[in-house]
């Protein structure tokens, strides 16, 4: 009789095991909740995590103090090179005459980019984006400040439910790049030190403008 190999022993012991019924050893797990709730209001706590990872939080009561708010931005950073592709972004910023460019005609130029997300997660203080609006994949990479305008609706506190808004938004046919942005891009490669803006974008600015006020 040929001796069995060590795969099929292994395996004959999974299977052993597999029919051997034995109790829950940790029959309340699921009960128990893997983080502390929160004490702080959810905008505190995503702020706190935002601005722990080198993200630039701004929070704006109305639609005049985020264009101040991008004004100071442009100034700061000394960018002239701004875009802006998703419509919803185009016609705030035309209500106020803010310049910027519409299409990607010398993009390879492109020194800021405005976008919106899908979601901004609390708990570590990450934007949720996806490639299904006009901004694409490019714009929240390429440029080396990124500017993303948030609603105070859109916040959510643990990534799971992110990807429920996202599901809620989209049903059947999902982004086909859902991803989360997590402070300024960042290697740590060389000699151990840290470098921001390394494959992407130097500076993350997070625009939260409150859409509960008289509501």
């Amino acid at each position: 009789m040929q001796e069995a190999t060590a795969k099929e022993r292994l395996l004959k012991k999974i299977r052993k095991a597999l029919l051997l019924k034995r109790d829950n050893p940790y029959p309340n797990l699921e009960e128990v909740p893997l983080y502390k709730e929160a004490s702080e209001p959810i905008e505190i706590v995503f702020a706190q995590n935002f601005t722990a990872i080198a993200g630039n939080f701004i929070f704006c009561e109305d639609e005049l103090q985020l264009i101040e708010s991008l004004l100071a931005i442009t100034e700061t950073e000394d960018v002239k090179r701004i875009y802006a592709w998703e419509d919803e972004i185009q016609t705030m910023l035309d209500r106020y005459e803010f310049p910027y460019f519409r299409g990607d005609a010398e993009f390879q130029k492109a020194e800021m980019g405005i976008t919106k997300c899908e979601a901004l997660i609390a708990r570590s203080g990450s934007i949720m984006v996806s490639n299904a609006s006009f901004a694409g994949r490019r714009l929240s990479i390429y440029p080396h400040v990124h500017v993303v305008i948030a609603y105070t609706s859109q916040l959510v506190m643990d990534l799971k439910d992110g990807f429920e808004v996202i599901k809620g938004r989209y049903g059947q046919e999902l982004p086909t790049m859902i991803s989360t942005i997590t402070g300024p891009s960042r290697t740590a490669d060389i000699e151990k030190t840290l470098v921001l803006g390394a494959h992407g974008p130097k500076q993350l600015y997070l625009l939260l403008l409150d859409d509960t006020l008289g509501a």
